[in-house]
């Protein structure tokens, strides 16, 4: 999966790519196996003086824990900054490998610096800027990983339609990349196609084109001589999707090349609904964890158990985080979510690569910080060890009524439960709070106390702390049902004046009067968040997009639920008449 930022911060996956999406996400990705992380950085013996045993393709692999991706910059369209990011700069990658990162993948778009017709030849200056980039990373001891990137759905899927030529000039992009680095050192590595799609085919059909260029791209690439004669080489799944047919298929590829320099790669964005916060997938719960370890597993069994080393070139959740709009999914299930892929990778030995589109994002390319240093310490620390968590990092306490006990389910994971401390005073257990299995309750006098004056919004912050790992912090939050008020709007979308007291938006669901589902999204009456509607927290309202509105059917009134965070809900009415919308209280 691809998110890319277009110049309005908006994040898209170019065209033709929704149901391919869908598909990757819903079967599920992800990996396992039975090889632990290597436990230290991986240097060339070029790069460090000292001549060392060669490592085989697992070791190799391993070795490249953990990953991350330069998104949204060689892969942009048409150029390294027309998605918002600066250029790249060699800081870059001494930060990144000062972090702790010891492989980057640098996705690269070839289309805009190519010419479309035979020989199709690559832009000179396009090519040495790529091995520039390429070559800061490698003097920093990183592993680097590059590709044909979003060439994928921009001339690659009309494979089934203009096949010979598309293999042409597939082969010939791949010949040129070979000759500019077949003499890079070997921890460089190639990758065949990112995301591979092909219009208007079948599954089956799909992964015969994929087989096809995947051959191709191995010859190609062996036979240009010097380091490509052994360097590794991966093959994407159709769809870089981790089903089991997709899985089944690229095994059976890679057994008829014969070749034991070769990397299955896959990418994982999580149980569909939740990565985006659709059809009600509000929290990383049993069915979105399920997903993912199903990925996992059938990953170990098909590949890592039997030798196959998997690299997951691309992971995170399709619109978390987004600097630039209100988040879709809820802090601490992403948080949840976060920790526990790092578990499953780490306990498999795979090797992941985060995806970061840039600046809006993880790391900031202008300031080298972390836009998030909290976010990113729950990975880091994803990649050593295990952190409890609980069933919710809030606490609602509704003003309008006396403060009473409330309970928190823990989620040890395999730590030890030590306790509730306020900054640098531990909570007293007994008289602030109980435990009884994992059932943690604040006690009322407790509650009393961190609400103080009982302000709406966060009155307090608590953490609850574990034997390993990081703690996990309960924010003790003040709030009343929040109030939402008549409004009147056109197709570009309605704003309506919202009271949010404290509370924040977790999803709306949408329904007409005969029990049809209103708005975009026609299979669930739960619409997207940001795609139909969006809180605007400091503006004090609540949007309905205008791709929402122009959804409605003229004339028909539509039943509009918010559900919050807190529990509670409002009920609000919609009807579009014509260019105009109105918005009455429920």
């Amino acid at each position: 999966m691809k998110r890319t930022q277009v110049p309005t911060g908006r994040r898209s996956r170019g065209p033709g790519r929704v149901l391919s999406l869908f598909l990757a996400l819903v079967v599920a990705i992800g990996l396992t196996s039975t090889t632990a992380f290597a436990a230290s950085g991986h240097k060339d013996a070029s790069l460090t003086g000292k001549p060392r045993p060669a490592a085989g393709p697992m070791d190799t692999v391993a070795a490249m824990q953990p990953s991350w991706n330069l998104g949204n910059t060689l892969d942009a369209i048409p150029d390294e900054t027309s998605w918002g990011n600066p250029p790249v700069t060699k800081a870059l990658f001494d930060t990144l490998r000062s972090q702790g990162f010891r492989s980057v993948r640098i996705p690269v778009t070839w289309t805009d610096h190519q010419s479309s017709t035979a020989p199709y030849t690559i832009d000179a200056t396009w090519m040495n800027r790529v091995k520039q980039v390429v070559d800061w990373a490698l003097a920093d001891g990183l592993h680097v990983v590059i590709n044909v990137h979003h060439d994928s759905w921009q001339w690659i899927a009309n494979m089934p339609t203009d096949h010979d030529n598309v293999l042409a000039r597939f082969k010939a992009t791949w010949t040129q990349i070979a000759a500019k680095f077949r003499d890079s050192p070997r921890t460089l590595l190639f990758e065949s196609n990112n995301e591979p799609q092909f219009n208007n085919t079948t599954d089956a059909q799909g992964i015969q084109y994929n087989n096809e260029l995947n051959t191709a791209f191995h010859t190609v690439v062996r036979q240009s001589g010097g380091n490509n004669a052994t360097r590794l080489l991966m093959l994407p799944t159709l769809h870089t999707n981790a089903g089991q047919e997709f899985l089944d298929a690229l095994v059976s590829e890679m057994k008829s090349l014969n070749d034991a320099n070769l990397v299955a790669t896959v990418h994982y964005y999580g149980w569909y609904p939740f990565s985006v916060n659709v059809a009600g997938g509000t929290k990383f719960d049993a069915t979105a964890q399920k997903d993912m370890t199903d990925s996992f597993t059938r990953i170990r069994n098909t590949l890592t158990s039997k030798g196959t080393p998997v690299y997951l070139g691309e992971y995170g959740l399709l619109s978390y985080p987004d600097r630039n709009h209100p988040a879709r999914v809820e802090r601490g299930e992403a948080l949840k979510y976060f920790e526990q892929f790092g578990y499953e990778a780490r306990a498999a030995g795979v090797t992941t690569a985060l995806w970061d589109p840039g600046t809006f994002a993880f790391l900031n390319r202008s300031t080298l910080q972390w836009t998030d240093p909290a976010l990113i310490n729950q990975i880091k620390s994803s990649w050593t060890t295990r952190s409890g968590t609980a069933s919710s990092d809030r606490v609602f306490l509704a003003k309008s009524s006396a403060i009473t006990a409330q309970t928190l389910a823990l989620n040890p994971n395999g730590t030890g439960f030590r306790g509730l401390w306020q900054g640098n005073t531990a909570l007293v257990q007994g008289r602030d709070y109980t435990v009884s299995g994992n059932q943690l309750t604040l006690t009322a006098a407790a509650l009393t106390r961190l609400a103080g004056n009982r302000d709406y919004g966060v009155n307090a912050t608590i953490e609850a702390r574990f034997s390993q790992g990081l703690p996990w912090k309960i924010y003790v939050t003040t709030y009343d049902r929040p109030v939402l008020s008549n409004a009147t709007g056109g197709t570009s979308g309605l704003t309506i004046p919202t009271q949010f007291r404290g509370d924040q938006l977790a999803t709306m669901e949408a329904t007409y009067a005969d029990g049809s589902n209103a708005g975009p999204v026609n299979w669930s009456p739960y619409q997207e968040f940001n795609e139909s509607f969006s809180p605007d927290y400091p503006g004090n309202a609540l949007l309905l997009t205008t791709k929402f509105v122009n959804s409605l059917r003229d004339n028909a009134q539509a039943t509009l639920t918010f559900h919050f965070w807190s529990g509670a809900t409002v009920t609000y009415r919609v009807t579009k008449s014509g260019s105009s919308v109105t918005g009455t209280v429920g």
